[in-house]
């Protein structure tokens, strides 16, 4: 997936056609409904088309790819090129599946998962102001906010997310909103994106167990680890109901919030670290190598944090360690939801060198706010040195961007009031 285009696209397809299902030729994958109002309206709904394993987990899609694009078209947009942008999405909604289809025994994501989301500066074309109501600081405030110096604040329009159980159904699909086919996995294409928008950055990734250790070259990643830090971190209890994060009201109810950063990893300290000392810097000072498992595994579908580690998180700073996912928990003491997660992660590991594209959905920016301060755990600097404050010492962002991910009758360049 480092590469995209139409060379990348065939020799994708000559690899997976030693796969095992579906028969490869990209007309072979299911395809998806004709009456495409049987689709949920939220972009964003993927929790039913996911596959599941054995515990409950949510399993992503193992191919990945953000596309970070650049407004082009006409300002502000015509309703022609919202009719073609419309008509691009609609042929992929068409040509593939929505991910799993919605079975719940599927064993491979067959099909396509996908968002379209715009950024602040694509509405600051606009004489309108987006609401009030809407939560969506521009990257620089975010930045401001979290008092964040080194990170760059992005500054592209709009960002595509594409995720498959293969390759060549991502690859494809980049294909068609950049350049066009004539058809798409047997469907006649309605419209693409070009004229429109141009290709800012590709970011590129996967989230695979075992993938990180044959992608990186660092020996002390472990085989079967699905991220470079060598622990899982998706389980049941990390991911809130997509209620959670979806917009309540206003014209963009139904959508929600995405922020998307780019995260490195310094993996030379990290495993310099004794292996249980990474266990609870990632979960918590409690949890133990017997508890955990090689890489998480045996955690099953409980992470293992309870209301009860974040009162011990005084305690265990006075001791001089505190858990990364100890203190994100702080983020879950809403009385009204219960210990619950409050952000929506679809992020996934980058190609080029160990890194992370962090990508979050929530139904406002203050909720990333409040849990990104949480991770930075600042109340228990005095007493717990950096290298044993959670992961936070290992970590470096280098990117950071907003974006509404609107619901999907305003996802074709929604004007900031389309209810106006």
């Amino acid at each position: 997936m480092a590469a995209g285009g139409a060379s990348a696209l065939s020799a994708c397809l000559d690899v997976e056609a030693d796969a095992t299902t579906p028969e490869q030729d990209l007309s072979q994958f299911p395809r998806g409904p004709e009456d495409l109002s049987s689709l949920p309206e939220r972009q964003h709904a993927w929790q039913d088309y996911f596959i599941h394993d054995r515990f409950g987990n949510t399993v992503f899609p193992k191919h990945n790819t953000l596309l970070l694009l650049d407004y082009v078209g006409e300002s502000p947009p015509t309703d022609e090129e919202r009719a073609q942008v419309e008509g691009a999405f609609r042929t992929l909604e068409r040509a593939f599946q929505r991910g799993t289809s919605g079975e719940s025994n599927a064993i491979h994501h067959d099909g396509l998962l996908f968002t379209m989301g715009y950024a602040p500066s694509y509405f600051a074309q606009f004489d309108a102001d987006l609401p009030s109501s809407l939560d969506l600081p521009t990257p620089q405030e975010l930045l401001d906010e979290l008092g964040e110096d080194d990170p760059q604040a992005d500054d592209f329009d709009a960002a595509v997310h594409l995720a498959s159980g293969f390759a060549s159904v991502v690859l494809a699909s980049e294909e068609h909103l950049l350049s066009g086919f004539d058809r798409l996995n047997g469907v006649e294409t309605e419209g693409t994106l070009a004229g429109v928008f141009e290709l800012a950055e590709r970011r590129p990734g996967f989230i695979d167990k075992g993938q990180p250790a044959r992608e990186y070259d660092h020996p002390d990643i472990p085989e079967s680890a699905p991220l470079a830090m060598g622990l899982k971190g998706g389980f049941q209890d990390n991911l809130p109901d997509e209620d959670r994060v979806t917009i309540r009201e206003g014209p963009f109810a139904g959508g929600t919030t995405q922020m998307v950063s780019r995260v490195e990893s310094d993996l030379d300290r990290w495993y310099e670290e004794s292996r249980e000392d990474r266990i609870k810097q990632i979960y918590t000072p409690e949890h133990t190598p017997e508890m955990v498992g090689d890489v998480g595994e045996d955690l099953a579908g409980f992470s293992g944090k309870t209301p009860e580690h974040v009162e011990k998180l005084p305690e265990h700073a006075a001791d001089g360690l505190v858990g990364h996912g100890q203190k994100l928990a702080q983020a879950r003491t809403d009385p009204d939801e219960g210990f619950a997660t409050i952000l929506s992660r679809r992020d996934f590991n980058g190609t080029a060198e160990p890194s992370l594209h962090f990508d979050s959905w929530q139904r406002e920016l203050a909720d990333f706010v409040a849990v990104r301060e949480a991770m930075n755990g600042e109340a228990f600097a005095d007493e717990v040195d950096p290298e044993n404050n959670g992961i936070v010492d290992y970590i470096e962002v280098t990117n950071r961007a907003t974006f509404l991910i609107p619901p999907r009758n305003h996802r074709a360049l929604p004007t900031p009031r389309p209810d106006r």
